[in-house]
């Protein structure tokens, strides 16, 4: 098993970090940026396009909530299901930077910010 680390690169596009995740940890998921089969995400994919590290770095940053690809039924259901608030995390990347946000995410041993 991997020990949590912060490294901004185990950011998910979404605002979750995959660091802290038991998938990931347990080498069972290569996290977001690593993770080529997961081209159902339509969020990882708007973000590769715009190259863009997440959602925290797109221009329509303001109406996030809106945002078709962000907020779509598989990212309700997976909120749900992980009790995650990711536009919080989206947040506090933009609030606190990357290293800020990975080191919180780290030293706090979270995936997701709970709602």
């Amino acid at each position: 098993m991997k020990d949590i680390t912060t490294d901004t690169a185990l950011i998910a596009k979404c605002g979750l970090y995959c660091g802290a995740c038991k998938r990931y940890l347990k080498e069972k998921c290569p996290g977001c940026e690593g993770n080529e089969k997961a081209s159902w995400c339509k969020v990882r994919t708007c973000c590769i396009e715009h190259e863009y590290k997440s959602c925290a770095d797109c221009e329509l940053e303001t109406v996030l909530m809106d945002c078709k690809k962000y907020n779509n039924v598989m990212a309700k259901i997976f909120g749900f299901i992980f009790r995650s608030n990711r536009a919080a995390g989206i947040q506090m990347i933009k609030d606190n930077g990357y290293d800020g946000f990975a080191k919180h995410m780290a030293e706090n041993r979270i995936q997701a910010i709970r709602r």
